[in-house]
């Protein structure tokens, strides 16, 4: 039984694989729960809404979080976690033009 090289392993670079995931996890939540807010149902004027906005992004920021320690390398969570920011914010305002 062979032992895994540093290549093989997923675990390196911890600590910027979690500042990858809090940040750019934060922003992400921010930015599907803004889609979800202005486009959702009701729109922001929809009673009880803020509240569940306000709520729902601990959830979706620690799910990628979570998730973000399954990336090879920590260059691959920020470069794969700046693109999910750059294409949410995007539709986020590219629906607002729309709109």
């Amino acid at each position: 039984m062979s032992r895994l090289t540093a290549e093989q392993k997923i675990q390196p670079h911890w600590w910027l694989k979690t500042f990858a995931g809090v940040i750019f996890g934060f922003f992400l939540a921010y930015g599907f729960v803004a889609i979800f807010a202005w486009f959702g149902p009701g729109g922001l004027d929809a009673t009880a809404k803020g509240q569940f906005n306000m709520w729902i992004v601990s959830p979706i920021a620690l799910f990628v979080l979570s998730f973000t320690y399954l990336f090879k390398t920590a260059a691959k969570a920020v470069i794969y976690l700046l693109a999910a920011n750059i294409i949410v914010y995007g539709l986020f305002f590219l629906l607002r033009w729309f709109s």
